[in-house]
């Protein structure tokens, strides 16, 4: 097929059974092999280094592999691709801003979180400010930050294998979450950080190899020409030059620019900072094996937005942005409708085996993602909640109490991911980034850098900044006053925009300065002398460099 033919939409909106049987396979055996490399790399039952960090034993090379397979979600492959399909230049911004927010993380933060925490963001932001109160609430926004992306990924599992499948029973569905989820709990309990590193080196070797060669298939049926792939997909998308030039995607929004520069700036920042990512610095074992992982780390997620732009324009292209929405209103299907596209209408049996490995990197992408992020979570209430309240708690005990912590977090996110899974969950993906960016971001700003900060301007940052992103949320477009939103025959759209960013950014900034001022003189100068005191431990690699 030339750039300029008809696409035939017959068949690429659906999989052929064989397909349908070699994935279904494809996904058990992925399950039991990465279950038994969990049990295999699990750590000692007294063991906590092993547990949180791994000891620090992965080579730049495996922990950047590591750090790109925590930082590429399914959210970020399913659902970037899909607004790529349907709003061509915007969601390729977004795409790129995904990278940007992880070189922010390598410039800015990387290596004095590393050398500030321990196990969890509890830890470096208590390095300066030991306090129970510190560390529960820490706890309480690391928790608050993630759920809402567990809770968008376990309810995509059962979208995607019914459609990958071709099953419609609700009861199906939940069955798939509720049967994920379990083994997402195992892979954070049995393996701890090791073995979830393990699971994401192999999860993003898979979902980019297998991607790239799809990208090249897009391609040659373009005759190489990217100018092709790009006037084909702007000609089947219905929007015409405008799917190829900025603004489609916010498009009837009042202050459509402003609404597109905040969700960009919120995705860097909360990006940079969720804590599911920045717990993957305190498995470097120096600031210099940092840098090197977040170069790898770097590259690897650069190549991703390159492969996902091509297979996203190439699904518009091949299968049509109204066939793309009408399988999923937010184009969540887009990255399997355009891999599926790429072999035209007669598939070999080679074509079949490599769309069930492009199907079965999405499966396991979806695996990978929750248990980093579970075992985030299990982390920080183990050791900043629980831990903190006994002076000296066995290494034994503190790792029953986080496997135990897995389970607790882990059920929960069971149940309401079961009960979210026929909404759209785009607001949930939103109210991570947005609680990232607003209250961890300045949080981690300010403590690692500024000398006055105090107590009360740490507790002013992460409980400000996260009533404000939660006051704010339910009013914005994601939520109501569009077909696409959660709810969309109810309008309570308040707040015009599409993140919270505009406001709560600043406000997690201001709400930390306040505190420190209200706290008075001679406590800023206090919190400057313990700064000062730890200020050549946590800045160790910048001293390193200068000399």
């Amino acid at each position: 097929m030339t750039a300029d033919a008809a696409p035939d939409l017959s068949g690429f909106t659906g999989f052929s059974s064989s397909a349908q049987a070699m994935s279904l396979v494809a996904f058990s055996a992925v399950a039991t092999l990465t279950l038994l490399l969990c049990v295999m790399a699990g750590p000692d039952r007294d063991d906590l280094d092993e547990f949180y960090t791994g000891y620090g034993s992965l080579s730049p090379l495996r922990n950047g592999l590591a750090i790109a397979g925590d930082y590429i979600s399914a959210a970020t492959v399913l659902g970037t691709s899909g607004v790529i399909a349907l709003c061509g230049y915007d969601g390729v911004v977004l795409a790129l801003s995904t990278a940007l927010s992880l070189m922010l993380l390598m410039f800015l933060l990387a290596e004095p979180l590393r050398n500030a925490g321990r196990f969890t963001m509890g830890d470096a932001l208590a390095r300066r400010m030991p306090g129970r109160c510190v560390r529960i609430t820490a706890c309480a926004v690391t928790i608050a930050s993630l759920l809402p992306m567990m809770l968008v990924q376990l309810a995509g599992t059962g979208q995607l294998m019914a459609f990958i499948l071709g099953f419609s029973n609700e009861s199906l569905k939940t069955g798939c979450v509720v049967g994920l989820g379990a083994l997402m709990i195992s892979y954070a309990a049995i393996g701890g950080m090791k073995g979830t590193a393990l699971i994401q080196i192999l999860k993003i070797v898979m979902l980019v190899g297998s991607g790239a060669v799809v990208a090249v298939l897009i391609l040659r049926r373009f005759d190489w020409d990217p100018g092709a792939l790009f006037d084909a997909a702007a000609r089947q998308s219905g929007a015409g030059p405008a799917f190829l030039h900025s603004g489609l995607e916010f498009a009837g929004h009042r202050g459509a620019r402003l609404d597109m520069i905040t969700s960009e700036l919120t995705i860097v920042l909360g990006g940079a900072c969720l804590p599911h990512i920045t717990m993957r610095m305190y498995t470097a074992s120096s600031a210099r094996q940092v840098r090197r992982s977040l170069s790898w780390a770097v590259s690897i997620v650069a190549l991703f937005v390159l492969v996902i732009t091509v297979i996203g324009f190439g699904a518009t292209a091949l299968v049509g942005r109204g066939a793309i929405a009408a399988a999923d209103p937010q184009g969540n299907t887009a990255y399997l409708l355009g891999s599926r596209a790429a072999f035209g209408a007669g598939v070999s049996t080679a074509e079949t085996f490599l769309f069930t490995m492009v199907t079965t990197a999405i499966f396991l992408t979806l695996l990978a993602s929750v248990a980093g992020m579970i075992l985030a979570c299990a982390n920080s209430l183990a050791h900043d909640v629980f831990a903190a309240r006994v002076q000296e708690m066995s290494a034994r005990r503190e790792m029953t109490l986080a496997r135990l912590s897995a389970l607790a977090i882990g059920v929960p996110t069971i149940l309401l991911a079961t009960l979210v899974q026929t909404y759209s969950l785009q607001p949930l993906v939103t109210l991570s980034f947005c609680l990232g960016a607003s209250a961890l971001a300045p949080a981690l700003v300010y403590g690692l850098f500024w000398r006055r900060y105090t107590r009360s301007g740490l507790m002013g940052t992460l409980l400000g900044g996260s009533l404000t992103v939660m006051l704010l949320m339910p009013g914005t477009n994601l939520v109501s006053g569009s077909p696409v939103s959660a709810f969309p025959h109810a309008d309570f759209n308040w707040f015009p925009f599409t993140t919270t960013g505009i406001v709560s950014i600043p406000a997690g900034f201001f709400f930390g300065w306040l505190g420190t001022v209200v706290s008075g003189r001679r406590k800023a100068e206090e919190q400057r002398r313990q700064y000062e005191a730890v200020e050549g431990w946590i800045l160790a690699g910048a001293v390193r460099r200068g000399g």
